[in-house]
């Protein structure tokens, strides 16, 4: 298994490059609606679109095995609590933004009843933050399992075509076997990234033909006959394609984790990789935040119509969305306000607050 130093390098320029697709995903996405049209940067959220969310979950599952046997009280604080504070908070500021368009086009109780279904039903973006407490305790509970059984089960739930509109349950069938995967599997994960690491020309050679695979299958379309079976964002894709049918949607999202994985051990070392190894250590700071310089920048973008070019427009938006945190971040580092936005206060443990370190959600 890697050093630490090395292990964390590569973990966090994964991180690092999964953020990046995910506020493309949204930036771009939210743009082609807002102009009814689609651009080059709609192509690129679809290619990343089989590997975007299971190589973060993937990565959020690598550690869980030195903590997994926590006192129960610890392990919920970590795990749980730490999560809830930061879903309630910033739930709370994106309804302080969004309530006063929901109560003219609904009515005055429409802000109200909707932050509350929030609570069973995840709000916009920030579903992945209200899933990990679920994945962490019901992984927790399965952990005596034999692994090949959780891992089966786990892999028929995404493969099977469930949609009740219950985003927590959806996103669970869909998702969990790559977090489960990335706990269990996390020896076998970090062998690989030494391997690329002495390997580096097999390496990219393999890269080479993975994007050249999952190319040909996220823009081919499915048979007709096998649509009702794909799953789809509906980017850059007229309509289903063969990377959505079960079976292949497993085995991309497989694939394409490793090549993450892959690709952020070959760049972890790199001086110019540094900042991208930051925005992964600093992920989720960038996940809660970036909802708003997303909205404003796209907005102004628009509006203005300086810049026609949707997939320019998209681009320019996803970079507001990924820099307007870490300035967000920056300033609350540098008065020391706010920092409630980006650090769990003492009030809000219930076990006790790890000494000598701030208690930043980097860091849990």
């Amino acid at each position: 298994m890697a050093d630490a130093a090395s292990r964390v390098g590569w973990v966090d320029t994964a991180k690092g490059i999964c953020i990046i697709f995910v506020v493309m995903m949204h930036s771009t996405l939210g743009v082609g609606i807002a102009m009814g049209a689609e651009g080059w940067m709609h192509h690129v959220v679809a290619f990343a679109r089989p590997f975007r969310m299971p190589d973060f979950f993937l990565i959020s599952g690598l550690f869980l095995a030195l903590v997994i046997d926590r006192p129960w009280l610890r392990y919920v604080d970590r795990k749980v609590v730490h999560f809830l504070y930061f879903y309630i908070l910033w739930l709370t500021i994106q309804f302080a933004f969004k309530a006063p368009g929901m109560a003219m086009e609904d009515g005055l109780a429409a802000p109200f009843t909707e932050y509350l279904l929030a609570f069973v039903q995840p709000f916009g973006t920030l579903w992945f933050v209200y899933i990990l407490p679920i994945f962490f305790v019901f992984t927790r509970l399965v952990k005596n399992l034999p692994v090949w059984l959780v891992l089966v089960w786990a892999a028929a739930l995404e493969m099977l075509p469930i949609h009740t509109g219950s985003v927590l349950f959806d996103e669970f069938c869909a998702r969990y076997v790559y977090f489960f995967a990335g706990y269990a599997l996390a020896t076998h994960i970090f062998s690989l990234a030494d391997w690329v690491e002495k390997n580096r020309p097999q390496a990219l050679l393999g890269l080479a033909a993975w994007a050249m695979l999952n190319a040909w299958f996220v823009f081919t379309p499915a048979p007709l006959a096998l649509e009702a079976f794909a799953q789809g964002d509906g980017a850059a894709v007229a309509h289903p394609s063969l990377a959505g049918l079960p079976i292949l949607s497993l085995a991309l999202g497989a694939a394409g984790a490793m090549a993450i994985v892959t690709v952020s051990s070959l760049a972890a070392r790199a001086p110019w990789s540094r900042w991208l190894t930051w925005l992964g250590a600093h992920s989720i700071v960038i996940y809660l935040a970036f909802f708003l310089p997303m909205a404003i920048s796209r907005a102004i973008l628009i509006r203005t119509g300086i810049i026609t070019d949707v997939g320019t427009i998209s681009l320019l938006v996803t970079i507001a969305g990924v820099v307007g945190p870490v300035i967000l971040y920056g300033l609350v580092q540098w008065t020391g306000w706010g920092r409630f936005l980006f650090e769990r206060p003492d009030w809000a443990y219930i076990d006790r607050k790890p000494a000598g370190r701030a208690a930043t959600i980097a860091a849990e």
